[in-house]
């Protein structure tokens, strides 16, 4: 295996178990979205109503789940994947699209 492929499944896992066991941990207060759409409704500009697009975790949370710390530590847990896999696939089409264009200057 090379070594880079062990520096990344490393750096997933420890980026898992971390989401698992903080993101319980986490405020539960509004973040800076949340409290961006509560200062657009008082003040008029956006109908407090149904959000334009559902949540596919709304409030950080597994839905199904009855435990607290187990439903917000698997959200975290996916989020954390979601990111990963979107940062693999975009670093993917960069390093690909970097090695053609330096391969054709290498041929001039």
């Amino acid at each position: 295996m090379k070594r880079s492929t062990k520096f990344l499944i490393a750096g997933l896992s420890i980026s898992l178990v971390l989401a698992f066991f903080l993101s319980p941990l986490a405020s539960s207060l509004p973040d800076g979205l949340e409290k961006a759409i509560e200062k657009l409704v008082a003040s008029g500009r956006v109908e407090e109503g149904t959000p334009p697009a559902v949540a596919p975790l709304p409030d950080y949370a597994f839905p199904g789940l009855k435990s607290k710390w187990l439903s917000t530590g698997l959200a975290g847990v996916i989020g954390t994947v979601a990111v990963f896999v979107a940062a693999f696939f975009i670093g993917k089409a960069v390093s690909r699209k970097r090695s053609s264009s330096t391969m054709g200057m290498k041929g001039d």
